[in-house]
Order: C-alpha cells, then sequence, then structure tokens
C-alpha cells in the first residue's frame, strides 16, 4: 500500500513553491518524519518530511518544477527497506524512458552523493539542503563527521572544518603511454536558474526602487565606548547570558529608542494612508545558502541587549542551516543590515517595502578625527539611512542619525532612556 507525499501548507498567502531538491531517491530506506525533499518559497526552504515510515516510490514531479499546495509530490511504499536492495550485476531501471543512466565515477564528490541519499533514521541525521550541498562540494563522507547542531545535525562549519582537516588524496599516476591532453583555451559558461529566492529578492528590491522615492543619507560615529564596554564585559555577558556580546545588540538597541523618538522613520505608506507602529518591529539582514533573508526581531523595543543578542544569534545559526520558519521572515517595521561584517566601507542599502527606512552598518576603521581640537585616532564606522522621501523628511531622517550616534558613542543614554 502506497502513501502519497503532498506539498504543505507553506504559510498565508503562499501557495506555491519550487521543487529544489530530492533528499530520497526511488527504493531508499525513509522513516517517519525524515525530510524526503526540498521546496523552495518566495522566503525560506521548507523539507518536507515523510508521512509514514518505509519505501521511497516514484518521483511524481522533477527538480525545478513549480508544485502547489496540496499537489501529490511522491509516494511511500509500505516495506522494511529488503526492496530497496538489488543484485550488483542487475541494472536500475528508471520510470522516465528518455533519462540516460549516470555515468560511474570514482571522484569523492560523487561518493558523497551516492551515499548522502542513504541515511536513515539508523545512520546520521538527516541534512538540510545547504549541507548536502556542501557534502557534495568538498567531497566529504557525512557519516564520518560529528555534527554540532540542534540533534547532532551537520551543520555547513561541520563539513568545510572536516574538509579542511582531511588530507587531499594522492593522485594515480598517468599511463606513460598516455599523451598529454592538448591545450583548449576555450572559454566557459554556466547556465543556472535562479532560485525562487533569489527571484523574490530581485523582484521586491526592484520594486522598491520603481516605488519609493529613495534618498540615502549618511553619518559616522567613533565606536571607541562601546567597543571598550564590549571588551570590559564580554565575558561575564556570555557567562551570565550563554551567547556573545556583539555590536548589533547595541545597534538595535539604539534604533528603537531613535524610531520612538522620530516616528515616521518607523511608519509605512498604504495607499493614501500613513500608517503609524508603536512597537518595533527589526529586520535582521542575515545570509543563507540562498541568499539574503531578513528575519525579524519582534518587539525589540521591549527588549535587553542581551535578549536581542540572543536573538540574533539564533536567526544566524538557523539561517545557515536553512531553518528558518516562514513566519519568521513576516511583518517588520525597519531593517538593520550590516555589510561590515563583509568588509564594506559604505553602501546605499535598498528599502524592504513596505518599510520605509532601513538603516546600514559598514567596517570599522581607525581614522583621523578632530576631538577637543585634537587630531586622534578613533574606530569610526560610516552609517547610511535609505529611507522613502514621500514620508520622511531630510530633517528626521538627519535626526535620526544623530540620535542614532549619541546613544552609540555613549551607551549610558541606552541604560538610562536617554
Amino acid at each position: 500500500m502506497a502513501t502519497e507525499v503532498t506539498v504543505p501548507v507553506l504559510g498565508e498567502s503562499i501557495t506555491e513553491a519550487t521543487l529544489g531538491e530530492w533528499l530520497k531517491q526511488p527504493g531508499d530506506k525513509v522513516a517517519a518524519d525524515e525530510p524526503i525533499a526540498s521546496l523552495e518559497t518566495d522566503k525560506v526552504s521548507v523539507e518536507v518530511p515523510s508521512p509514514v515510515a518505509g519505501i521511497m516510490g516514484e518521483h511524481a514531479v522533477k527538480v525545478g518544477d513549480t508544485v502547489l499546495v496540496g499537489a501529490m509530490l511522491a509516494t511511500i511504499d509500505a516495506g522494511d527497506g529488503a526492496a530497496a536492495s538489488m543484485p550488483a550485476a542487475q541494472p536500475a531501471v528508471t520510470a522516465t524512458s528518455d533519462a540516460a543512466p549516470a555515468p560511474a565515477s570514482d571522484s569523492p564528490a560523487a561518493a558523497a552523493g551516492q551515499q548522502a541519499p542513504s541515511s536513515s533514521s539508523d545512520g546520521p541525521a538527516a541534512l538540510s539542503p545547504s549541507v548536502r550541498r556542501a557534502v557534495l562540494e568538498h567531497g566529504v563522507d557525512p557519516s564520518t563527521v560529528k555534527g554540532t547542531g540542534k540533534d547532532g545535525r551537520l551543520t555547513k562549519d561541520d563539513v568545510a572544518a572536516a574538509a579542511a582537516s582531511t588530507p587531499a588524496p594522492a593522485a594515480a599516476p598517468a599511463p606513460a603511454a598516455a599523451p598529454a591532453p592538448a591545450a583548449t583555451g576555450g572559454r566557459k559558461e554556466e547556465r543556472v536558474r535562479m532560485t525562487r529566492l533569489r527571484q523574490t529578492i530581485a523582484k521586491r528590491l526592484k520594486e522598491a526602487q520603481n516605488t519609493a522615492a529613495m534618498l540615502t543619507t549618511f553619518n559616522d560615529v567613533d565606536m571607541t565606548a562601546v567597543i571598550a564596554a564590549r571588551a570590559k564585559y564580554k565575558d561575564l555577558f556570555e557567562k551570565k547570558h550563554g551567547v556573545r556580546l556583539g555590536f548589533m545588540g547595541f545597534f538595535v538597541k539604539a534604533a528603537t529608542m531613535a524610531l520612538r523618538d522620530i516616528p515616521s522613520v518607523n511608519a509605512s505608506i498604504d495607499g493614501d494612508d500613513i500608517v503609524y507602529h508603536d512597537y518595533a518591529d527589526i529586520s535582521v539582514a542575515v545570509s543563507s545558502p540562498g541568499g539574503l533573508v531578513v528575519p525579524v526581531i519582534r518587539d525589540a523595543d521591549q527588549m535587553s541587549v542581551a535578549q536581542i543578542e540572543k536573538t540574533i544569534g539564533d536567526f544566524g545559526k538557523r539561517a545557515k542551516d536553512g531553518a528558518l520558519k516562514m513566519d519568521e521572515m513576516k511583518g517588520g517595521t525597519f531593517t538593520i543590515s550590516n555589510g561590515g561584517v563583509f568588509g564594506s566601507l559604505m553602501s546605499t542599502p535598498i528599502i524592504n517595502p513596505p518599510q520605509s527606512a532601513v538603516l546600514g552598518l559598514h567596517r570599522i576603521d581607525e581614522r583621523p578625527v578632530v576631538v577637543d581640537g585634537q587630531i586622534v585616532i578613533r574606530p569610526m564606522m560610516y552609517l547610511a539611512l535609505s529611507y522613502d522621501h514621500r514620508l520622511i523628511d531630510g530633517r528626521e531622517a538627519v535626526t535620526f542619525l544623530v540620535a542614532l550616534k549619541n546613544a552609540i558613542e555613549d551607551p549610558t543614554r541606552i541604560l538610562i532612556d536617554l
């Protein structure tokens, strides 16, 4: 008896997705709730679990196909895995008549690709799509790597560390009679279809440029006080709260205070109306294998710096593993994007609709500045506020940046809510 696997409910207003990857192949043993496929939505990648234990049946759709919620993806046949085995001399028969047999390969990547789909409830934990790609890229056997993620799951960092610690295999000597291949000197191109997430990012960013009257205002901030506070308290902070003390906690808290003083920066336009929010849901841009995603810190204005740091740390870790939920990406009244972690000196960030402003943080550089008539060297960072000029005037944008600058240069203001 076969059980159908269908596209699960993906969230409010999301009715379709793209099949990004099959994690199980026909004939593989499957445990109940084990991921068998990965779906790409407009926001995140979603793993589809098997509803029952059994043997993976035929795939109903191909990688890259668009599927609707409720549509059948595959079937799970009842069994204990005996049907999955096949005599070595008997060639496998595929369901599609025009599919060519895959050529044999001795490369580590091919070996990893053959081993990865065979994981079950008796073997290593199921790999997420991002980790599976890393396994194939580095040619690492996932069964030999100890996972540091939740429930012992492998992460991309685990795979990269294993690849770095494994010496490259010695190349087999070429046959003496084999002539050296002639250099072609040609240039190669590779055409790769955009993921649904990348398509959505492109569409939304262009929509923001076409709709909003965007303008960017800059300022700089002396990071001396925050760096000193972090150096003094980082060990005690981590011991008490179980998370590292970074700079984002200070900036998010300072931004919520500035948003309270300049409410138009925290507002949005809806038709001919302006919607003001008496709360601050801060969208924090983080990197994921599929591109930039923006999870939301709900009610950040009510959180302590420690709570903010814990939330950001959790978002960053789960974004790398492709484990963020779609509900965590919805909403948001203001966005903070930290390009400084990649070395950016200055940028003009693009608004995240329907929000009306986004704050860009950049790298910290020691630069000469004038303090009390003296030229001194200070760790400085450029701040950039891009905003919708239809709603936010230049005076309000500058006032917001100055309030943020004052709070960062004198963190006591954050403590006493000044």
